[in-house]
């Protein structure tokens, strides 16, 4: 109990915290553990056979929480927290996987659909666009509902593993690539679109050619889809389970710890989210000023598109 009690003791200041960390540590020591806040103090009723023992904090002065919190997170970034850490390599990894597929079909589909006219086109747009605000939860459920037991997919026995993660993250960001890449590939055959049919280019040629043109914007569509899919909270719930140390991502361990009072992790797993998004923006633009210097302001696009 002495051990418990100097956790207790030397705990961070927010309240919250302490509360979150005495729960989790007496679950891992098999202790029946119930915590409360009175006064100020952070109390745990530690059970064990035949005997229970108090053990009481008296929190100093308390200062801001989000402080606290900050540097709390700060070291549990920098001791590289095996939890933490598992966390933001799975989410990556779901997260790229479905960016990939969802780049792949979404530009071959954005494209396609571009420099191609055919009866009820403006009703496939409007539905396409209609899907950029599609709930996440509503992602989730529809394939809930297609990998259950029940559901059409469900002899591939996905539900609630990564493979069901990776298929709702992509169906998600899916419309998202083929409207951006849709609108980016038509603004460019109203410009160059005659000139390739002129040399004898079809629909399916000039699309490739388009694309290859606007290479380097497709990169800042990829950028797009991969912030939607990794800020993801609600389908990957669903389909995932938030399952600790199997199906547990960032997002669903930031909501999760926040409500269980374990600010730290939730802001550090933040404090990661933010610094992957902000690496891979400066990528792009370490990109584009490459591509400015290499091609030049003054280079004819679409000659290079034939070369």
């Amino acid at each position: 109990m002495r051990i418990l009690q100097n956790i207790t003791q030397n705990m961070w200041r927010n309240l919250a915290t302490a509360t979150a960390t005495v729960r989790k540590r007496s679950k891992s020591w098999n202790l029946n553990c119930h915590v409360e806040i009175i006064d100020a103090r952070v109390i745990a009723h530690v059970y064990v056979p035949y005997s229970r023992y108090d053990i009481e904090e008296v929190s100093p002065t308390p200062m801001s929480s989000l402080t606290d919190s900050a540097f709390a997170a700060i070291d549990l970034i920098t001791q590289q927290d095996p939890m933490l850490w598992s966390v933001v390599a799975r989410s990556l990894w779901i997260s790229v996987w479905a960016t990939v597929i969802a780049s792949v079909l979404g530009i071959g589909f954005g494209a396609w659909l571009a420099v191609t006219r055919f009866y009820g086109r403006g009703v496939l747009l409007t539905v396409l666009n209609t899907l950029l605000a599609l709930p996440s939860v509503v992602v989730g459920l529809v394939v809930y509902l297609l990998l259950s037991r029940s559901g059409p997919l469900g002899y591939l026995g996905w539900l609630f593993s990564l493979k069901a993660m990776v298929l709702a993250q992509s169906v998600l960001v899916f419309p998202v690539v083929a409207a951006l890449t849709r609108q980016c590939v038509e603004d460019a055959d109203r410009l160059h679109g005659e000139q390739l049919q002129s040399l004898g280019a079809g629909t399916g040629l000039r699309s490739l050619l388009l694309v290859w043109d606007e290479r380097y914007v497709f990169l800042t569509i990829a950028i797009t889809a991969f912030g939607r899919a990794i800020s993801e909270v609600g389908a990957v719930m669903v389909v995932g389970g938030n399952i600790e140390g199997f199906t547990r991502v960032m997002t669903t361990a930031i909501a999760l710890e926040t409500s269980k009072g374990d600010l730290p992790l939730a802001l550090a797993l933040g404090l990661v989210l933010l610094a992957v998004v902000l690496c891979l923006n400066i990528l792009v633009a370490l990109v584009r000023s490459w591509r400015l210097r290499v091609d030049g302001s003054s280079s004819d696009p679409l000659q290079k598109a034939w070369v």
